[in-house]
């Protein structure tokens, strides 16, 4: 099937009037957006593959942002320049890094043609070919998303993954960084090596030293045997320091003349050992303030933070909360009543709703809470402790408010459902797209679906599919869980 030769331009397009009535000569339906927000806007109504814009030596950036948050970014653009403009290294970089090809004045529009018509097979093609989901062989838990965000976590993790240096993964409590650091451990070289975790907050502090580096028999008093170290037992694999921002400041010495050297010092031993391991850390503390506070050290900081993963948090992307609560629903199935078969409706729009501080970690605890308290067929917001409280303020006191709150709500709900896709939530809602335009307008919604408030990507951890709903007399407890959020 040929694809749809539909062209989006943005900018100022009186200067390509008669290129792009020429264009539309060759089969191309013309789309014109004047900035950013136009253009998403045509993206929610026109299935645009293919962009083209023009570049002057003024101008640093296009006339918007490309970045993996925005639909944008997925677009196959074109670039119509003066060849005078190839002499500033600002312009030539952002042709190379954002545009599938350029043409410079004057334009022909017969080549110009068969550039938009191979940019468009090439568009086609990454359609066709989706970005796998990311699974991890022998997991529990799969990340899957379809979101910007999500795709954009993808390749930073096979990218770290690929490499063999140092990886600070931060982020709020509960939000997955262990999940992750296993990821990157399953895609590096070294996925037939160990992957060891060690909570720094946990460690008990006299012992610190003995459990990460090792004893020999006789060392201190209760030495009886000599002890390998959790570093030197990784050798070949992962070592997974999370809470690394609880380390004491004395073992935080040591650790970093591992890094330096990759050779580990055994207490009360006589020689060095090399250890071929790679080390990845986590925290969910601000380690740049602990650095400027004089809890943490910056030269350990700098060794530690030579790659960055940052996983976003659940309120961040809230469309991502159904998807994982129903995963939850179906993982924990052998500890739910049998006449309890799912969520209400209005569950998960107060589910939505709910800024959930305490992450997937949270919502996992509440899930299985609900499933065991349930007294009907479907879970209802007070099932899981979310009562209408947590979505809609207690200061609305006028009918008006009300109303606004409760439009408010209706259309976020119906984006989110919707991928946001204006049309599509129009149409659930029964308005017009100028109406539904006109109400986000007036609630101040963002309706682009990225990581800022209203923008919502979709973050799942799960079974795959294919796979039946739970296995036939096996108990999923707590113990069958491989990694915590």
């Amino acid at each position: 099937m040929e694809p749809s030769r539909q062209l989006m331009i943005v900018g100022n397009a009186a200067s390509l009037q008669v290129t792009l009535q020429q264009l539309s000569g060759y089969g191309w339906s013309i789309h014109h957006a004047n900035n950013a927000q136009e253009a998403m806007k045509l993206l929610n109504g026109e299935a645009c593959k293919v962009g083209l814009t023009t570049i002057v030596p003024s101008v640093s950036s296009l006339p918007f942002e490309l970045d993996w948050r925005s639909g944008l970014s997925q677009i196959q653009w074109v670039a119509i320049i003066d060849r005078d403009a190839l002499q500033h290294d600002k312009v030539r970089d952002l042709i190379y890094n954002a545009c599938y090809a350029y043409q410079a004045h004057p334009t022909d529009v017969k080549k110009l043609d068969i550039l938009l018509e191979s940019a468009l097979d090439m568009a086609s093609l990454h359609e066709a070919h989706p970005i796998p989901t990311l699974s991890c062989p022998g997991d529990e838990y799969h990340m899957v998303g379809e979101s910007p965000v999500m795709q954009q976590l993808y390749r930073t993790i096979y990218k770290v993954a690929a490499a063999d240096a140092p990886v600070l993964i931060t982020g709020e409590s509960g939000t997955g960084k262990e999940l992750t650091a296993h990821a990157i451990h399953v895609h590096s070289s070294r996925h037939h090596g160990p992957f060891n975790v060690v909570n720094c907050g946990a460690l008990p502090s006299g012992l610190i030293q003995s459990e990460l580096f090792g004893h020999e028999r006789g060392a201190f008093t209760g030495a009886n045997h000599r002890k390998i170290g959790i570093i030197e037992s990784s050798q070949g694999g992962t070592l997974f320091l999370d809470e690394i921002g609880d380390l004491p400041l004395d073992m935080q010495v040591n650790l970093l003349r591992f890094l330096e050297n990759l050779k580990v010092f055994r207490v009360g031993g006589l020689q060095e050992i090399p250890v071929d391991v790679r080390v990845l850390a986590a925290t969910h503390i601000d380690l740049e303030k602990a650095v400027d506070s004089g809890e943490f050290r910056e030269d350990l900081y700098h060794r530690l933070n030579v790659l960055q993963v940052r996983m976003p948090a659940l309120r961040d992307h809230p469309e991502d909360i159904e998807p994982l609560a129903q995963f939850f629903f179906r993982k924990f199935s052998a500890e739910k009543p049998s006449r309890v078969h799912g969520f209400s409706r209005d569950c998960t729009v107060v589910m939505q709703q709910y800024p959930w501080p305490g992450n997937i970690r949270e919502l996992v605890n509440r899930v299985r809470r609900s499933m065991v308290m349930c007294e009907h067929r479907l879970i209802t917001p007070s099932d899981m402790g979310l009562e209408r409280s947590h979505g809609l303020s207690r200061e609305a006191d006028t009918l008006q408010q009300v109303r606004d709150m409760a439009e408010s709500e209706a259309i976020r709900a119906a984006l989110a459902r919707n991928k946001h896709k204006v049309r599509h939530a129009a149409r659930e809602l029964g308005v017009s797209r100028v109406t539904l335009y006109r109400l986000i307008e007036k609630h101040r919604i963002d309706k682009s679906g990225g990581a800022d408030e209203g923008k919502r990507p979709i973050h799942r951890y799960q079974d795959s599919f294919n796979q039946p709903q739970h296995d036939e007399g096996r108990s999923q407890t707590p113990a069958d869980q491989s990694y915590s959020y």
